[in-house]
């Protein structure tokens, strides 16, 4: 991967000098950015969409943490290393580094943004996981949470699984923390139901996007699990 290759030269270039750019200096605030799609990310105020990313702030105290919402829609690991926006996330210095992938990754192979669960997905996160750690960062891998999508028994059809169980693989073999917001998702979306979940879409035919009751409730899924994989991150958190 000629991209991987060339951002890890970049990275070391800019850090060689310093192994611990990351962290931050007496009096500054620890910066968080969270890198993902349009489940995550920031949206205008008069957009009833909301991502879960916009909602993580409000779980850390502001003079000792900033979270860094860097998602955009449509991206896919793939792409949003191939447009700079991982290049630039990278530019922000952050001590921690949420990464959200899998939706747009899951498109049929003729789209560009598309992987492969088994080959170059992987690969992608492997690119994220070295390139955090080669700054200093502490990378955090969150899976997608589920498509509200169920079949006739009324429950989640999964159909993103094959990228969280892609996920879950890569966070075991290079010792990575992983948030399971898929699992969490999927217990929540199975207790509300096909018709209580609609509470939680933007407009009620779209089985992918959030309200702001929705995105609210994905990143309370999000935050219960961080401090106890990212233990280190407690001694900022507001909420348990």
């Amino acid at each position: 991967m000629k991209t991987h290759l060339f951002l890890i030269a970049a990275v070391f270039s800019l850090g060689l000098n310093n192994a611990r750019t990351a962290e931050p200096l007496a009096g500054q605030r620890v910066r968080m950015v969270i890198v993902g799609d349009s489940t995550v990310c920031n949206y205008p105020d008069n957009s009833v969409k909301r991502g879960w990313g916009m909602f993580i702030q409000g779980y850390f105290d502001t003079n000792k943490l900033e979270v860094i919402n860097l998602a955009l829609s449509g991206r896919s690991t793939k792409t949003f290393i191939e447009q700079g926006h991982w290049a630039a996330a990278l530019q922000e210095k952050p001590a921690y580094v949420l990464i959200q992938f899998g939706h747009n990754d899951s498109h049929s192979p003729d789209h560009p943004e598309a992987t492969d669960a088994g080959t170059t997905y992987r690969q992608y996160l492997r690119q994220y996981i070295d390139e955090s750690r080669a700054i200093g960062a502490k990378p955090v891998l969150v899976t997608p949470m589920c498509r509200r999508n169920f079949n006739s028994d009324g429950h989640i059809k999964n159909e993103l699984l094959p990228y969280v169980e892609a996920m879950k693989a890569v966070a075991r073999q290079e010792n990575v923390p992983l948030v399971d917001l898929n699992a969490a998702s999927v217990e929540l979306c199975n207790q509300l139901g096909p018709k209580g979940s609609e509470a939680l879409a933007d407009t009620p035919t779209d089985r992918t996007h959030f309200n702001a009751a929705g995105a609210r409730e994905m990143a309370r899924l999000v935050m219960q699990q961080l401090p106890v994989v990212a233990p280190s991150l407690k001694q900022d958190e507001i909420k348990p």
